[in-house]
């Protein structure tokens, strides 16, 4: 039988509670101020002490709405990591954040920001149309100057089809037999993959296949965290309470979830108890279950990057570490697949997050912050002069190639191309008919 997450207390209980009990840990050191990029970036932000468990000890049901400083935060996580008391700043701050809402037409903007996958879907019939008016200036500035969509913010194109039409054989309501003695997985694309970046799927079930592993793709939703860092958090436990039901029964067997985008995994993983407040037998199999792609091929099938037979690459790239994947507490897995690619020069990212926080960087008022936070990232890559960028997450990859001009693809495609299972077209991310 399928459990279900244990009912969810209301914003005003969890203000109160967990994870706000933490509070008093904190020690006043400051070493999350310290290593906040908004904070470095912005004098708007007090930091994520002032704004989190500074006044979390102070936040009780019916109390006034949390210090609006808060509204800065983009969620990237930095500050929980370097806390010496292990205080989950960043999951505080955002409960806190998702009490302050916009009014007017900024909320129609969040709400559109925060269902990608709804949006793909109703304008998929018309997507030349909407590409073409996404991509006039005038049209852009006008949006901007009516619901706060910054006008230089990366939008990206919806795919003609999405993965599960073009997958359809793979899609499975419950696990495949187990009979074959071959490994099962179940992959857990997204709504970026699904809707617009399908080749990245198809690559990942390639590379998967090739060695020896069975794809299933489960039934899923969007994983919710676009409408969680929108503070549209009865929406985005839906959608969890959805996916740990469909996914329960592929964890329950012992079997991976595995994933190419490392925001839905960090929220399979982490969000949905740390912040959206879901506990249950569900969430924690589901938790304990959920791998990104590098991890599992490291942690899980144990592939020794020495012992494949791995083509050259003769590119000059940048890899950066999307500050989801450091939040997975998992080091760098792939970094260890591409330095064993021959002929493939790598330089690691300085920056601890590339500044676009999933949505944040693409309103208007949060949008030179976030040019802030990045431009290490971009200075980076400017000097390097590389070929390509190569980072886990897709929202990092369409703020980095809008901000440098560089091209930014996630490193499985080229994983992918030194296995010899596709070509590569550096330009557009896609695997090439060659």
């Amino acid at each position: 039988m399928t459990a279900t997450p244990q009912s969810v207390p209301s914003i005003e209980t969890q203000l109160a509670g967990y994870p706000f009990l933490d509070a008093d840990l904190c020690l006043k050191c400051n070493v999350c101020t310290a290593a906040c990029p908004v904070a470095a970036a912005t004098t708007a932000f007090p930091g994520p002490k002032a704004v989190g468990p500074q006044l979390a000890r102070y936040r009780q049901p019916g109390a006034p709405p949390p210090d609006p400083g808060v509204a800065w935060c983009s969620g990237c996580g930095v500050c929980s990591r370097v806390c010496p008391h292990a205080v989950p700043v960043a999951e505080m701050n955002i409960v806190a954040k998702g009490q302050i809402r916009p009014r007017g037409l900024r909320a129609l903007r969040d709400w559109g920001l925060s269902r990608p996958a709804e949006v793909a879907r109703w304008t998929r019939p018309f997507r030349r149309i909407v590409a073409a008016v996404l991509g006039s200036f005038g049209f852009r500035a006008a949006l901007e100057g009516m619901v706060g969509l910054a006008r230089t913010a990366p939008l990206p194109s919806v795919a003609t089809r999405p993965l599960r039409s073009l997958l359809s054989a793979h899609v499975r309501e419950v696990p495949t037999d187990q009979a074959s003695g071959k490994p099962t997985v179940a992959y857990f694309h997204g709504c970026s993959t699904n809707d617009y970046e399908p080749w990245l799927g198809e690559t990942a079930i390639r590379v998967l296949e090739a060695l020896g592993v069975t794809v299933d793709l489960p039934p899923q939703v969007c994983c919710g965290l676009p409408l969680q860092s929108n503070g549209a958090f009865d929406a985005a436990r839906q959608r969890a309470t959805f996916n740990l039901a469909a996914l329960q029964a592929w964890a329950e067997r012992g079997l991976p979830i595995i994933g190419t985008s490392t925001s839905c995994t960090l929220a399979l993983k982490h969000e949905y108890r740390a912040v959206l407040g879901l506990s249950g037998h569900a969430v924690d199999a589901v938790s304990a279950s959920t791998y990104d792609f590098f991890e599992y091929l490291d942690q899980v099938l144990r592939v020794p990057p020495g012992s494949l037979d791995l083509h050259p690459i003769p590119l000059r790239a940048l890899y950066h570490p999307p500050c989801q994947l450091r939040s997975h507490g998992v080091g760098t897995p792939a970094l260890a697949y591409l330095q064993a690619i021959p002929e493939l020069e790598l330089e690691i990212s300085a920056s601890e997050c590339c500044g676009v926080a999933g949505t944040y960087g693409l309103k208007r008022e949060r949008y030179a912050v976030a040019v802030e936070v990045g431009r290490p990232l971009f200075s980076q890559v400017a000097q390097s002069r590389v070929d390509l960028v190569l980072t886990d997450s897709e929202t990092c990859r369409w703020w980095s190639e809008r901000h440098t001009g560089v091209p930014s693809i996630h490193p499985l495609m080229v994983f992918a191309a030194s296995l010899g299972l596709q070509g590569l077209d550096v330009a557009r991310g896609e695997p090439s008919t060659t």
